[in-house]
């Protein structure tokens, strides 16, 4: 049994003392524990290695003692399970030397096994896991169908993935074949960390926003659907769409435990927009970690007051910037920890 459940009873929208609070992106490139790890291992050796993956997952539990971990890996490991190159490069990010944009290149994407392919992910769950010590729950991630997918199209970060936009609408049967087949290969991906141990799982929709209300339900919503169908009995869901408000509603009749938000939209129009019915979680927005701590600790206060302590939990928009000061993040968690009614 996990001693502090705090954050699995909110997605299951029972009654609460306080909301549980975690941050996106908690495991990383803020803290100088990580900055020490970096040094010395390039990124993909970090996530490619059990013991430091692991120990990244933890360091914010020691220091801060969120009420739930998240595991260090990328949402990029899942393109090169598909056999795609993916590079990342200092100061520049996520590089694809080979972009998918014909039937030639798509017909070399695979669906992979898992097992096999990302083993090391689901060793570092195991080594996690340990360090642990059913403390606080552990979430496994992955990428939306969509998400994974502009980053194979594109071939790099961008500010309106307008390559991947156009294969979409150029050549929408490839674009659907290979959507299904990254949703085949995040549905075999997400259980085998299901089965791993994990607690919760959450599915990044980082450029959803991207596209207009009709193109997200076609392009993005129907698959990270498909996922949250595949795993709804087995463990609860959380999907995020940054910039996607516009799909709250549709997002709200789903099977997902719960729904994150970004700082572009209100609690009361989260709430109204999803029927109040559905865990939220969210939205502050991380460069207001940048305040002084004191005003964190109010916005804080105050954001849960409009979300209600019940059925939320506390998170930022997106994730935490790099150079967010330690007693900024501390003011935050503990904010939520001394919140009173």
């Amino acid at each position: 049994m996990i001693k502090n459940d705090l954050f699995l009873r909110a997605l299951k929208g029972e009654t609460v003392d306080r909301p549980p609070v975690w941050m996106m992106r908690q495991a990383g490139r803020y803290l100088p524990e990580f900055m020490e790890l970096r040094k010395k291992y390039d990124f993909f050796t970090r996530c490619r290695t059990p013991e430091l993956a692991s120990e990244i997952t933890v360091q914010p539990i020691r220091r801060y003692g969120m009420d739930a971990a998240i595991l260090f890996s990328d949402i990029l490991v899942v393109p090169q399970a598909m056999n795609v190159e993916v590079e990342m490069k200092p100061n520049f990010g996520p590089y694809l030397p080979n972009p998918i944009r014909d039937r030639k290149s798509l017909d070399q994407v695979i669906v992979p096994d898992v097992h096999e392919e990302l083993g090391y992910v689901i060793e570092a769950i195991t080594a996690t896991k340990e360090k642990l010590n059913d403390e606080v729950p552990l979430i496994g991630f992955a990428g939306s169908p969509w998400t994974i997918l502009c980053y194979m199209v594109q071939g790099q970060g961008s500010k309106n993935f307008d390559k991947a936009k156009e294969f979409c609408f150029t050549q929408p049967v490839l674009a659907h074949e290979l959507l299904t087949k990254i949703t085949l290969t995040t549905i075999a991906y997400l259980k085998a960390k299901v089965k791993a141990g994990v607690n919760a799982v959450q599915i990044f929709d980082s450029w959803g926003g991207m596209l207009s209300p009709t193109d997200y339900q076609e392009f993005s919503w129907q698959y990270i659907n498909q996922i949250i169908e595949a795993l709804k009995d087995e463990i609860p869901v959380i999907a995020f769409g940054k910039g996607c408000w516009f799909a709250l509603d549709v997002m709200a009749k789903s099977n997902a435990s719960a729904l994150g938000v970004d700082w572009t939209c209100s609690a009361r129009n989260a709430r109204y927009l999803t029927g109040g019915n559905i865990t939220l979680q969210g939205n502050f927005d991380p460069s207001r970690l940048l305040s002084p701590p004191a005003e964190i600790k109010k916005m804080v206060h105050q954001m849960i007051n409009e979300f209600g302590k019940d059925k939320y939990i506390v998170n930022l928009g997106h994730g935490i910037l790099p150079n967010i000061p330690l007693e900024n993040a501390q003011a935050f968690i503990e904010a939520v920890k001394e919140y009173k009614v």
